[in-house]
């Protein structure tokens, strides 16, 4: 099994920055990639940005220039630097892990952006 654990998210005001981190634990050897998905209320979970262990890095179109994804492989931990904050950027965010054994999600953090 493989645990992910979310931290960091809150309320904040439209234009100020926030971390979230998530850190895998358990059965993670192996991982090939980290990242970060959300959902906001009513809509589908989507991509925010993902980064494999080669460095190769994704970003939603909506968030590039404002969010940095960063890893700590020493710590099996990935971050969310999030600057400018939107509105529109208030949902669960959800960390995610694929490995060999499947594909895993953290439980998810709040993010919520008041204009």
């Amino acid at each position: 099994q493989v645990q992910l654990v979310e931290s960091g998210g809150g309320l904040v005001q439209a234009g100020e920055s926030l971390t979230l981190s998530c850190a895998a634990s358990g059965n993670i050897f192996g991982i090939a990639a980290m990242g970060w998905y959300r959902q906001a209320p009513g809509k589908q979970r989507e991509l925010v940005a993902t980064m494999t262990n080669g460095g190769t890095i994704n970003y939603a179109d909506s968030v590039k220039g404002r969010i940095t994804i960063s890893r700590n492989n020493a710590k099996n931990t990935v971050y969310l630097q999030m600057n400018s904050l939107k509105p529109e950027d208030t949902a669960v965010y959800y960390c995610w892990t694929y490995i060999p054994l499947g594909t895993y999600w953290g439980r998810g953090t709040q993010l919520t952006v008041s204009s």
